[in-house]
């Protein structure tokens, strides 16, 4: 398994990108897990990494995203020990840290010793990391659709269509209570695919969080966004999304004028 790693991230220069591109082999080896588990009766894929993983995101991501669509025999300390045990069994040294109490249930699964192993660092001790994260109580008017994907592996993934995705972003962007640049690198890919968002999903994640629908529709939409983006620091952004891109080029498009001339269209 490791020498299929190394031929994943043989082809890049930039020590960054190869990690970047190991923690993306993992990623895909979760999903292969929780798919032959049985995990997406229960889950839907959603954030940035279904993006990349589904339409080809040109950038990378550091956790993956669910939504908990089923509740019936869902059990996130299962998920977390299932994950650790697969990990275990294709030769990975692992460690699990869940935390299940709160709305948002995550675990972060470090590979020990992995990045030595890659020749990306000399500390043994250093781990190469990924997030799972599962969000229990996700505003409700989400579509799901199912695409089989091969990447490495053949996956079937359970996801929301791209509208409630979409949503699912807008309410990353601006629910936030601070700013993750990743996020609107996803939003300009949204805007220069002209793909609309499932508004009964958007104003109900404003109503669950805020609480008030503010009755977002095709008329003010570009109104909404536009008094959101004012409080940006996008700056900010540019720094935070940097190390994630495949094309450091792209950070030039991070700019409040490239999002207004994108809505103009």
């Amino acid at each position: 398994m490791i020498e299929l790693l190394k031929q994943q991230i043989s082809g890049d220069k930039r020590e960054e990108d190869k990690i970047n591109r190991g923690r993306e082999f993992l990623q895909i080896l979760a999903l292969k897990i929780m798919h032959d588990k049985g995990f997406f009766k229960n889950l839907a894929f959603v954030g940035g990494t279904a993006l990349r993983f589904l339409f080809d995101l040109r950038r990378f991501s550091e956790d993956l995203d669910f939504s908990l669509v089923n509740k019936k025999d869902y059990n996130f300390s299962n998920i977390n020990s299932q994950l650790e045990h697969e990990f275990r069994l294709y030769g990975f040294n692992i460690e699990t840290k869940p935390k299940e109490e709160k709305t948002v249930q995550n675990t972060l699964l470090k590979f020990r010793g992995l990045l030595k192993e890659l020749g990306l660092s000399e500390l043994t001790d250093q781990k190469l990391s990924i997030k799972i994260e599962v969000d229990s109580n996700p505003p409700k008017g989400w579509n799901l659709q199912t695409t089989l994907i091969n990447k490495v592996y053949m996956v079937n993934l359970t996801h929301f269509d791209t509208g409630s995705l979409y949503a699912g972003k807008l309410s990353a962007c601006f629910l936030r209570k601070y700013t993750k640049g990743r996020d609107f690198y996803d939003l300009i890919w949204y805007l220069s695919k002209h793909v609309k968002p499932n508004y009964l999903m958007l104003n109900n994640a404003i109503m669950q969080t805020q609480g008030f629908n503010p009755n977002i529709n095709d008329n003010n939409f570009n109104s909404f966004l536009l008094k959101k983006l004012e409080t940006i620091d996008f700056n900010a952004v540019k720094k935070d999304v940097e190390r994630f891109l495949e094309d450091r080029n792209e950070l030039e498009l991070l700019e409040l004028k490239n999002i207004k001339g994108l809505l103009r269209n």
